[in-house]
């Protein structure tokens, strides 16, 4: 059974910084592309940072230079450092899988900015 679990949500002040975890199971973790999406009411769920299994990242421009995505593929575990933080950060922030056709998503961790 395939399980990805997020932690490291919360609440924090405009500027302020976080690190979500994602920790997986069930799956040959090394061999997987990495994302954290992110999604807010009424809105659709948008990418915000992807590492491939060889490590080569990207990220949505509202977040480049705030947000590093990283991996620890002997914990099994993608991390998403986030600095910064403004207002319009906060969402619900999801872990994501993708092996070709294969996805799986965590559950989702609340990120709330505010002052």
């Amino acid at each position: 059974q395939v399980q990805l679990v997020e932690s490291g949500g919360g609440l924090v002040q405009p500027g302020g910084s976080l690190r979500l975890s994602c920790a997986a199971s069930g799956i040959i973790f090394n061999i997987y592309d990495m994302r954290w999406y992110r999604q807010t009411p009424g809105k659709e769920r948008e990418l915000v940072a992807a590492i491939t299994s060889g490590g080569s990242t990207n990220y949505a421009d509202s977040v480049k230079g705030r947000f590093t995505i990283s991996r620890d593929n002997a914990k099994n575990t993608v991390y998403l450092q986030m600095n910064s933080l403004k207002a319009e950060d906060t969402a619900v922030y999801y872990c994501h899988a993708k092996l070709g056709s294969r996805a799986y998503w965590g559950q989702g961790t609340q990120v709330t900015i505010s002052s």
